[in-house]
């Protein structure tokens, strides 16, 4: 099981050179959970870039066999804001995590799960890395 972020699922939308890798992880995965948050990021990402048609394919991404998207709970509010003190921008950690990143965190850590994601913030912070 895997927790993910928007940066992956938009690596893909955009079909990046290394989607592939991403996609494959996600195929893998026998359990994938979004945090509601990353996933209303997603669509707003790829509205904003190619308009509804990339809503669609987002969806159905989130849509695969296995891919579950998670409510933030208590927990994870408390954890998603911890990552903003520890790790957040303005906080002066190399990390730097935005609004967004802070609840795939949150998802990762309190589930105790690796976390797909793409650049370099999240391996700046104590969470595994999916690949």
């Amino acid at each position: 099981m895997i927790a993910v972020d928007t940066s992956a699922l938009i690596a893909i939308l955009l079909n990046e050179p290394d989607c592939r890798r991403y996609l494959d992880r996600l195929q893998r995965a026998e359990r994938a959970l979004i945090s509601t948050v990353s996933a209303v990021e997603a669509r707003m990402v790829g509205f904003g870039r190619f308009g509804p048609r990339a809503v669609v394919l987002l969806d159905d991404l989130m849509r695969m066999p296995g891919f579950e998207v998670v409510a933030p709970g208590p927990a994870e509010m408390d954890a998603a804001f911890n990552a903003f003190v520890l790790y957040g921008k303005g906080s002066g950690h190399p990390a730097g995590l935005n609004f967004g990143d802070v609840f795939a965190y949150a998802l990762a850590k309190t589930r105790n799960l690796p976390l797909l994601f793409k650049g370099d913030d999240f391996s700046r912070t104590d969470l595994t890395a999916a690949l």
